[in-house]
Parts: C-alpha cells; sequence; structure tokens
C-alpha cells in the first residue's frame, strides 16, 4: 500500500522541522529506551551486580540505536504479547544475546517510558527556546529600525494617539520575553522520575542489593548522574507525576496565545496596507483573485495557536483523573497531546521567524492614514497655540468644534477627505497660528516618548534577557516549506 493510502499528521508530514519530528520518532523513542536499559545495567554493575557482565554491557552498548528492521520485530512480537515494552526487551535481547536476562532488571515499564518522556520533554523545550529567541532578536532589530516611525493608534480598533511602527513591536516582544521565561523555567524544572520501582517503593531494587537501602538511593543518583540531569523527583508512584505535563505544557499554550496575537494584529496591518508579512515573487494569493496578498503565514500562525492553546486541557483532565499511584487511560493521550504540543508550537515559532526575517512597511500608506486622523488630534494644540497668541480658549474651543464637526460630516457621509486644517487656513480667527500649523502638525510630535521606550527597552531589557542565550542565535532566513 502506498504512504499516500493512509493519513498522516500535518504535524510531521507537511510543518514541522525535522529536528522536532526526528525528537518525537519511533527511533528515537525505542532508541532512548535501549539507552535507558544500557544505563541501569551499568549502574547496576558499578554498584556490585555480578550478574552483569562486561560482555552483557558491551553489547548492550553496540546496538543501542535501534534499526528498520527491529522496530518491525517489535512490532510483530507486540501483536502476540500485547505489551510494548516487553516486545521490545525481547528484540533488544535477540540483538545483545548476552544481556537478554538482565535487561530491565528490577525495573517496571515506566522506567523506560516516563523517563524517555521526561528527556523528550527537556530536549524539546531547547528546541522551542533556539526558535524563540532568534523571534525575539529579528523581531528587536525590526523594532529599532522603525523605533521613530509615526503610526497611527488604535484601541478598540478605532483611531487613537499615535505610536511608532517599532514600539508597537516591543508590545510583541514583551510577550515573547515572558514565553521564553516561562518555557526556559519549565525546562530547568524537569527531573528524571528515576529508578522507582513499580509503585514508587523501589521494593524491587531493595531486593536485588539485598535490603541495602544506601545501594538502592545509589542506584537512583547514578542513573540520574549517567543521563546528565540535575536529580530525580524524590517519590513517585508507577509514573511521575502528570501535573510535571501541566507545568510543561502550559507555558507552550501560553505562547499559542502570544503568537495568536502578534499575528492577528499583522493580519489587520496587511488589511490596513500598512505592514505585510513577506510575500515571494511565486506565490499565488487567491485562486480566483490574482491581486490578492492574503496572509497566509499569519493565518496558518492563528490557526495552529488555536489548537496549540486548546491542548492544554488535555494535560489537566489527565492530571486530575489519576488513581492512586497509577492508571492508564493517561497513555493513548499522552501519545498524541504531548508531541502534538511541541510539534505545533515548533510550526509556529518556525513560521513566525520566517515572517520577522521579512516583514514589508509601507510608509505612505502609514502618512496617508495618521493625516485622515491627525487633523482631529491636533485641535487641541492649535488650542493652546491660539490662547499663547492671546485668544480665549473657550472662543476658540468653540471654534475649532464647528470646523471640526463639518470636516468629520465629509469624511463619514461624503466619503471626502478630511479638509478641517483647510477649513481652519481659511477661517480668519485662527490667522494668528496659520505659519505654526504644519509644525504643530508634525507627526513625530505626537508619539511621546515612543522611539526612546523601543531604543531603551530593546537595549536593555530584551538584551539582558538574550544575553544567556546569545550563542544560539543565528542570522539566516528561515524559509517555509509549504
Amino acid at each position: 500500500m502506498s504512504s499516500f493510502d493512509s493519513y498522516s499528521s500535518p504535524l510531521s508530514s507537511r510543518y514541522a522541522s525535522k529536528e522536532m519530528s526526528a525528537l518525537f520518532s519511533p527511533r528515537t523513542r525505542y532508541s532512548t529506551w535501549r539507552k535507558l536499559w544500557l544505563t541501569l545495567a551499568t549502574a547496576e554493575q558499578q554498584l556490585g551486580l555480578d550478574t552483569i557482565t562486561d560482555e552483557a554491557i558491551a553489547q548492550l552498548k553496540d546496538h543501542v540505536e535501534i534499526t528498520d528492521d527491529e522496530i518491525r520485530a517489535a512490532s510483530e512480537q507486540e501483536k502476540i504479547v500485547r505489551h510494548d515494552v516487553m516486545s521490545h526487551v525481547h528484540v533488544y535481547g535477540i540483538a545483545a544475546p548476552a544481556a537478554a536476562g538482565i535487561i530491565h532488571l528490577g525495573a517496571t515499564s515506566c522506567f523506560v517510558t516516563d523517563n524517555a518522556d521526561l528527556i523528550f520533554l527537556r530536549d524539546a523545550c531547547d528546541i522551542l527556546i533556539k526558535r524563540l529567541v532568534n523571534v525575539i532578536q529579528k523581531l528587536s532589530e525590526f523594532a529599532l529600525q522603525y523605533k521613530d516611525m509615526p503610526v497611527l493608534g488604535w484601541t478598540h480598533f478605532q483611531p487613537a494617539q499615535l505610536t511608532t511602527v517599532g514600539k508597537r513591536a516591543t508590545l510583541w516582544i514583551q510577550e515573547l520575553l515572558w514565553d521564553l521565561r516561562n518555557i526556559s523555567r519549565a525546562r530547568d524544572d524537569i527531573l528524571l522520575r528515576g529508578v522507582k520501582g513499580t509503585t514508587g517503593t523501589q521494593a524491587s531494587f531493595l531486593t536485588l542489593f539485598d535490603g541495602d537501602h544506601v545501594k538502592v538511593e545509589e542506584l537512583d543518583q547514578l542513573v540520574v548522574e549517567l543521563l546528565g540531569f540535575k536529580g530525580a523527583y524524590p517519590v513517585t508512584g508507577q509514573t511521575y507525576s502528570r501535573k510535571i505535563d501541566i507545568d510543561v505544557i502550559g507555558p507552550l499554550s501560553s505562547l499559542g496565545a502570544t503568537a495568536h496575537k502578534m499575528a492577528t494584529d499583522l493580519r489587520l496591518l496587511a488589511n490596513l496596507k500598512e505592514v505585510e508579512e513577506p510575500f515571494e515573487s511565486t506565490q499565488i494569493g487567491s485562486s480566483a483573485m490574482a491581486y490578492k496578498r492574503n496572509p497566509m503565514r499569519c493565518e496558518r500562525v492563528c490557526s495552529l495557536a488555536r489548537h496549540l492553546t486548546g491542548l492544554y486541557q488535555d494535560t489537566v483532565q489527565t492530571a486530575s483523573v489519576q488513581w492512586f499511584e497509577r492508571t492508564l487511560d493517561d497513555s493513548a493521550i499522552r501519545r498524541v497531546s504531548i508531541p502534538s504540543a511541541f510539534l505545533t508550537a515548533d510550526i509556529i515559532l518556525s513560521t513566525l521567524l520566517n515572517i520577522t526575517s521579512g516583514m514589508v512597511v509601507y510608509p505612505k500608506v502609514i502618512e496617508r492614514r495618521i493625516m485622515s486622523e491627525l487633523p482631529f488630534m491636533a485641535t487641541e494644540n492649535i488650542i493652546m497655540a491660539m490662547v499663547q497668541k492671546g485668544g480665549d480658549r473657550q472662543i476658540c474651543h468653540e471654534h475649532i468644534r464647528v470646523l471640526s464637526h463639518q470636516a468629520a460630516k465629509v469624511v463619514k457621509e461624503e466619503g471626502g477627505d478630511n479638509d478641517l486644517i483647510s477649513r481652519i487656513k481659511s477661517e480668519p480667527y485662527f490667522e494668528p497660528v496659520w505659519a505654526e500649523l504644519d509644525k504643530l502638525l508634525d507627526p513625530s510630535t505626537f508619539v511621546g516618548r515612543a522611539p526612546q521606550q523601543t531604543e531603551k527597552f530593546v537595549n536593555v531589557t530584551v538584551a539582558s534577557a538574550l544575553e544567556p542565550y546569545k550563542n544560539l542565535i543565528v542570522s539566516e532566513k528561515v524559509e517555509l516549506s509549504v
């Protein structure tokens, strides 16, 4: 049967990076199980178990990377025994016959499945952190480039006071920095389940070491050290607590909210024709409307972000229904939701990296929109200037109120341009400030401290946050595969 005859997840087949797809692949999973069995045997031998020979260790080491044929053989064995871990114990034993009798010695299935999952959580966070750091870096460069460019601000998606293109970008960056903090914190908190036995009591290992509690504790610590972790959870049931999944997937869900907000802003800006995502020379926007430049990258981000934020509920619900030392209704859903969360976050960040590497700004459109609203915003400045020339504030307010309503009627009812300034220039009452009107309408005087805020934020706050990750920053542009 062709591979085109069965469903495959678009997360891995269409969108996700090779790096993240490989991490959650069967080969990585089963090879990691073998690494765990090798580590356990090595630690047990070092602590005095004579039944584990050097030959056994050598054979386990020689076959720690599983082959295609062995994956197929384990799959066939699982059809017989209905147990995935024991199927792989059987196949590993065939590859390493000198170790066949000591593979999985004293362990329960969760020694390999749960410890492997914790390794995957840690390594997957590392992949995301690298992507996120580079999105923040690209967006920071954009913010500095456009820190001085005035743009119409929006509240309630209604015209508001001016900001700058760069200052608006800092709002996205700030949330991404929080996501970096949250994902890094969750990553650094991940420990191993360690060597705990069937219900977490280490009873089987206590038997192996003839009741020597110190040796059992040393075994737990040695396995942790050999696997490069800083520690193991001090107590577990058969599994590590599924609240750990909440702690890790929660920050990914929060990242989804950040990404959705940023991508939505860019979609709205594309409609306003002020800022657009990259658009390739051969890209087709619509099969019917050849002129269109649809924001498909941002739409992809929004679409997948909704999926990512929803996966958080899987972890919460699963953790809440674990009975006593464990129940198996966590297994199937975790096989789906945890890889899905990381693959989805990986796709979102890769797409954002592509977007932030090539955003296009249209200054003339931005300027035209500013000037369509600025006359109304400048009325207070004009009143103040008239008062300085000796005018009465209340009389001036009434004059400008009448002219403003006349101009608003032209805009709203007649579809014309905002002609308030022309009306002011035609009104003799305002002659004392006619020469100052251009200065009073300079957009740069309406942006407050936006340029200074942007520069300080990027050069101080962002620079400080990215300092620990500076070796992860790369310069190349990320291309979308599809």
